[in-house]
């Protein structure tokens, strides 16, 4: 698959117009896009894409990370949450618990990320040791190690709970290791999908090529 020369970009925030001059060649263009631009929130390297062909491309260079979310009380954080994954490019994100969550807050993130689901976490931690996995929850518990000391394994799945309860006795118990992160305020925890992106970060720092 070969880029056509970059098009003129303009100066919006809502995308790019209608592809200017000849049209490029190749099954991953978007003819409909091409004729009528492209306003979606992806970078230059994919405008005027078919979506199928993005999520294609970012298959053959997703990190080996995985982000689990414990749903137990429909979080409005998940989609952010989701929307971080994207961004730090994680393999997929695992919902377990209840299936239904807000898909707003992942701003439409949740259609090049690949999302599965597990009804417990049981059934999410036989997933995680099947396929030779460890479970690192991130929670403020007693036992947990500042990331920025914390073994952070190349190949995981980073579990994040609930905001203001955290993770569950069952899920705590189901991971391998809990990191938390350092604060320096008077408040006892942060805003989950803020700790999401700030965790995801750090695996990034560590392993991302």
């Amino acid at each position: 698959m070969t880029d056509a020369p970059e098009p003129h970009r303009e100066a919006s925030t809502h995308g790019v117009g209608p592809w200017p001059g000849e049209r490029p060649h190749g099954d991953h263009w978007d003819p409909e896009l091409l004729e009528n631009g492209d306003s979606r929130n992806v970078v230059d390297r994919y405008r005027y894409w078919k979506m199928s062909a993005i999520i294609a491309d970012l298959d053959t260079k997703r990190h080996a990370f995985h982000v689990a979310i414990e749903n137990w009380q429909h979080d409005m954080n998940i989609g952010s949450i989701v929307r971080s994954a994207n961004a730090f490019l994680a393999d997929t994100v695992h919902i377990v618990g209840r299936k239904r969550w807000n898909r707003r807050g992942a701003m439409v993130t949740d259609r090049y990320q690949h999302v599965v689901h597990h009804p417990d976490v049981e059934s999410f931690r036989a997933w995680a040791e099947g396929e030779q996995l460890p479970i690192i929850a991130v929670d403020n518990v007693g036992d947990a190690v500042p990331v920025d000391r914390a073994e952070l394994p190349e190949r995981c799945v980073l579990l994040f709970g609930q905001e203001g309860p955290g993770l569950s006795e069952e899920a705590l118990a189901a991971a391998s290791g809990h990191i938390e992160i350092t604060q320096y305020g008077s408040t006892r925890s942060i805003n989950a999908s803020a700790a999401g992106a700030v965790v995801m970060y750090e695996w990034c720092r560590r392993w991302a090529r």
